[in-house]
């Protein structure tokens, strides 16, 4: 169900809108001036926003320039009784998606708000599209760390210089390798990834430079290897701490002449390549235990990025936790959903071992469970199990008696729902399925009382 948000100063106008909207099977929130409209923004995610012009307290032009500085993507659609033609041209150059006059012509706001909707649908469908087609993301954070490997990746980005990336599985070792691709002179060129540790090491070498028809059993016909593939381009090579002795003294050799060898051939092809490579280990460590090339290591690590735990930038985690809601939902096809500031709050408080990844994981499970908002009940519910088996632990000591422990639960799931309904109780009994009556003998039951 699309969900509306009307922004108007006039009682009457929000009255007849919302009954006509929720007469066509939407939801609505109404707002009775700029300020009150904004802080709705904030607190819920709407579909299409009616926005008056003139306001008492902020002026619906200001409202729009704020709105849509911050979510280009939500229609705006601006309505007055004082405008004129430069009004709405004004409008649609400042975002909004259409303008209508007063006194509103009800069939063409119900038209233009299926039009707004069909737009939001087909740009969330083409940013989905553009997520599957490239796995080139933003990098998202404003911590000092971050800015300083985009400050480093701005530099290095267009030199032919290698790069060696380390950091802890799911930090995001991957994305900065694309992003120096990207902004080098070689964008235009393929970025070819070899994962070393997905690659048994008996394979590796014919994965990397490619064989010759018959050079072992299995070799049927001529292969291409990565090396040829990324000519032009650029060569990634995730896990390079994983990769072989013999393999390593092949790669020396590859970079030191820009010359590799099929498996099982006499020629030498010229390859023209740069090398970013990764890895989760300590490299110089690998090397006093005589696992990596120190060589190779010198050869591969002439710019050095470190890329932090998500430990070390808790302060991007409101950050990264907007941005994966939002693609996330875009990616269900689901309604936009708010992440409430305590709820960002209690994912501060987590340990992160996965880093980002497991981040982004924690989030899709808080989208698909939660409600309309994901608050810090949830995080503790769904973020962190180890958190909710040692609560369900104590619960279970507590009560000793069957019909205490039911009492205790029916309370909880009563007062839970109240609370994410907005304490309207009608709606909570009909998602309840039970009388409204009988949800109010449960509320004086128990006690309950709305809080906040």
């Amino acid at each position: 169900m699309a969900k509306i948000l009307i922004i108007d100063d006039e009682k009457p106008i929000r009255r007849t809108l919302r009954e006509i909207l929720e007469y066509e099977k939407y939801q609505v929130d109404e707002a009775e001036d700029g300020k009150a409209g904004l802080l709705k923004l904030e607190e819920n995610a709407y579909d299409v926003v009616m926005l008056d012009i003139k306001m008492p307290k902020m002026d619906g032009m200001e409202v729009l320039e704020k709105v849509a500085s911050e979510n280009s993507d939500l229609p705006i659609i601006m309505i007055s009784g004082h405008g004129s033609l430069e009004t709405a041209v004004e409008a649609v150059k400042k975002g909004a998606f259409d303008y209508i006059d007063k006194p509103l012509d009800l069939n063409r706001v119900l038209i233009t708000i299926r039009n707004a909707l069909d737009k939001s649908t087909l740009v969330t469908e083409t940013k989905v599209l553009k997520r599957k087609v490239t796995k080139t993301r933003e990098i998202v954070g404003d911590s000092p760390v971050i800015n300083h490997i985009r400050e480093t990746i701005e530099r290095v980005a267009p030199t032919d210089a290698r790069v060696l990336v380390t950091g802890a599985n799911g930090t995001g070792k991957e994305l900065v390798a694309r992003w120096i691709h990207e902004q080098s002179n070689r964008s235009q060129g393929p970025l070819v990834e070899v994962n070393c540790a997905a690659i048994p090491s008996e394979l590796i070498e014919s994965e990397l430079f490619g064989h010759e028809k018959g050079a072992f059993t299995s070799a049927i016909k001529q292969r291409i290897g990565k090396f040829e593939q990324a000519t032009g381009g650029t060569l990634f090579l995730d896990e390079i701490g994983d990769m072989s002795l013999s393999a390593q003294a092949k790669v020396l050799r590859a970079l030191q002449e820009n010359k590799i060898t099929r498996v099982g051939g006499d020629k030498e092809i010229t390859v023209d390549v740069r090398v970013i490579a990764a890895t989760n280990k300590d490299l110089l460590r690998e090397i006093d235990d005589n696992q990596f090339r120190i060589d190779l290591y010198h050869r591969l690590s002439v710019i050095l990025i470190h890329v932090p735990s998500l430990n070390e930038r808790l302060e991007d985690i409101p950050l990264l936790a907007e941005r994966f809601v939002k693609e996330i939902c875009e990616d269900h096809s689901m309604t936009r959903k708010i992440i409430t500031p305590k709820a960002v709050q209690e994912l501060q408080q987590i340990h992160w071992t996965g880093n980002i990844r497991e981040l982004r994981n924690v989030l899709e499970r808080l989208v698909i469970l939660s409600g309309e908002k994901i608050t810090e009940d949830e995080v503790q519910l769904y973020a962190n199990p180890g958190h909710s088996r040692q609560r369900q632990r104590e619960i279970f000591e507590r009560y000793t008696k069957f019909q205490d422990f039911k009492e205790y639960m029916e309370r909880e799931f009563i007062a839970y729902r109240l609370q994410r309904n907005a304490w309207n109780v009608s709606k909570t009994a009909e998602e309840l399925d039970i009388q409204r009556s009988h949800l109010y003998n449960k509320i004086e039951k128990f006690g309950l009382k709305r809080v906040g």
